[in-house]
């Protein structure tokens, strides 16, 4: 489907000129240096603006939710980004990871679930929720979000690919339960905030799909 520009916004690709493109760091992640210039509110053309933007490819994230127990699989893994933060970077997600070469949203999901968690999931099983930008101000980075249904029983373990320095340990928790972490402010990333407060407002209609084996 083409894509097309929300009626409230004025602007689109159409107004910005790009006039270089500048790769200043080029190791597993990318930093480009764009100079640009853009039409503004007033009819103008901005002044020649340098930015650098942060190209780490985009991510999958998928919620494993068991809804006929109205369960979640979380994972905890070491964060080196949150190492900063007063609190703890050991966090509380969900299912994530980036795309490798030729790989669709749902192959990614599929891929991560089993190499984080050990979930076995189908096609049948996964639905899309959205796609954001995670930071846009400063990084490319495009979130493909997805929930779901699972069996939650007998899920637990250690998991991750050595290889790439992974140790994660899976949780299951109540959705509820997964609410009071979020409230008390012990789930910290942007990813796995957006997807419970989706949930919150959805897990009805999950349910009831459920139970309707739909």
């Amino acid at each position: 489907m083409k894509y097309q520009k929300p009626s409230i916004l004025r602007f689109d690709h159409r107004d910005i000129s790009i006039h270089t493109i500048k790769r200043e760091y080029d190791g597993f992640f990318k930093v480009d240096q764009y100079t640009l210039s853009h039409r503004q509110y007033d009819g103008t053309t901005s002044k020649e603006l340098t930015r650098e933007i942060f190209e780490r490819g985009d991510a999958v994230v998928l919620m494993p939710y068991d809804a006929i127990n109205d369960k979640l699989i979380l994972i905890e893994q070491f964060r080196p980004g949150a190492i900063r933060s007063n609190d703890t970077p050991w966090l509380l997600e969900f299912v994530a990871g980036m795309f490798a070469n030729n790989e669709s949203p749902i192959d990614v999901a599929i891929r991560e679930a089993k190499e984080e968690a050990n979930l076995t999931i189908s096609l049948d099983d996964i639905h899309y929720v959205m796609k954001y930008l995670s930071s846009p101000g400063g990084t490319s980075e495009c979130i493909h979000l997805y929930v779901a249904n699972v069996n939650s029983e007998n899920i637990g373990g250690v998991y991750g690919l050595p290889e790439e320095g992974e140790d994660i340990l899976v949780h299951v928790i109540s959705r509820l339960e997964a609410l009071t972490l979020l409230e008390q402010g012990k789930i910290s990333n942007a990813a796995t905030i957006i997807g419970l407060q989706w949930l919150q407002l959805n897990y009805k209609k999950l349910r009831i799909n459920e139970f309707n084996g739909s």
